[in-house]
């Protein structure tokens, strides 16, 4: 396999998981504000946080009010997180590869850019926008779903099932610092009740509300959502699973060394720090220290292979 095609196929998994995860984003946090009590303001500037935009959004735009970071998120095209420039990207990529993918996930992904590009005025009333963000959602799943089951299982498969595992794990991680950060201080009974409401926000960005209520039974509470979105291995979106998927396709691949080098020790910084213990300030240095793990994990993999 050419370099550049494996190259083109790992991004081709990073935007694609980019853009569900952006749009789960979104919808997440209109949904949260509806729910918060009268008087208690958190906004959309931990949205543009999160996907590390704040520098870009700032240059553009006056304030963070809703329909300004909507369209920065949506439809701005000089931004490259927006669902629409992701899109681009992947549909980008894509094309250059259409003799690998099957010709189902070309024509899907076509079909999904060309409609967001068409319908993104539809995310910034409140009335149409659950709607159209829930259409991409089910889009990418729809894509994901025919790669796994039309696409041969060989080599290309493994490096795209690696760059969706690198971009669910970096998304958690953000999410988790972020939304850990921003959750209301605890100067009224109500509001410490509504805490739980964030926990279940953060949980609810990564598609892990049902399943954490399946393995726990318990009220929401900051160490079970921590530990459940970091450690727990059968969750497909925790941390600690998309480390072990990316081991396991590295060993469909030549010359893994170096690569299952850096994700073991990024393993073992995980295990050993026992974050649901953390306090706010030593979780996001620990926070901090895996993201730059796995930025360490992507360059390695970038000399090897692409």
């Amino acid at each position: 396999m050419l370099s550049r095609v494996a190259n083109n196929l790992c991004w081709l998994g990073r935007y694609l998981e980019r853009t569900e995860n952006t749009a789960r984003l979104i919808n997440v946090n209109a949904n949260l504000l509806l729910d918060l009590p009268r008087g208690i303001t958190l906004g959309w500037e931990p949205i543009v946080d999160i996907v590390s935009g704040k520098a870009q959004f700032d240059q553009k735009y006056a304030s963070a009010e809703e329909k300004s970071v909507i369209t920065f998120m949506v439809s701005d095209s000089d931004y490259p997180g927006s669902l629409l420039s992701s899109l681009g990207y992947a549909r980008e990529n894509a094309r250059t590869i259409r003799e690998i993918i099957p010709r189902e996930v070309w024509e899907q992904i076509n079909e999904l850019y060309l409609f967001t590009k068409e319908q993104g005025s539809k995310a910034i009333p409140r009335r149409t926008r659950y709607e159209f963000l829930t259409e991409i959602i089910e889009s990418i799943q729809k894509i994901t779903g025919i790669l796994a089951g039309t696409m041969t299982h060989d080599e290309g498969y493994h490096f795209l099932r690696i760059g969706r595992n690198i971009e669910r794990a970096d998304m958690t991680t953000r999410i988790i610092d972020v939304r850990s950060a921003s959750l209301l201080e605890k100067t009224e009974n109500e509001q410490i009740a509504f805490e739980n409401l964030q926990w279940m926000s953060v949980l609810k960005s990564l598609s892990g509300y049902q399943m954490y209520r399946r393995e726990m039974r318990l009220r929401i509470s900051r160490p079970d959502v921590l530990k459940f979105l970091l450690l727990e291995e059968r969750f497909p979106r925790s941390l600690y699973h998309t480390l072990c998927a990316m081991k396991a396709s590295l060993c469909h691949l030549p010359k893994p060394d170096a690569i299952i080098s850096d994700i073991t020790q990024v393993e073992k910084e995980l295990l050993s720090a026992n974050p649901q213990s953390l306090k706010q300030e030593k979780l996001h240095t620990f926070i901090d220290e895996m993201q730059f793990g796995l930025i360490r994990v992507f360059n390695t993999l970038s000399e090897v292979y692409f």
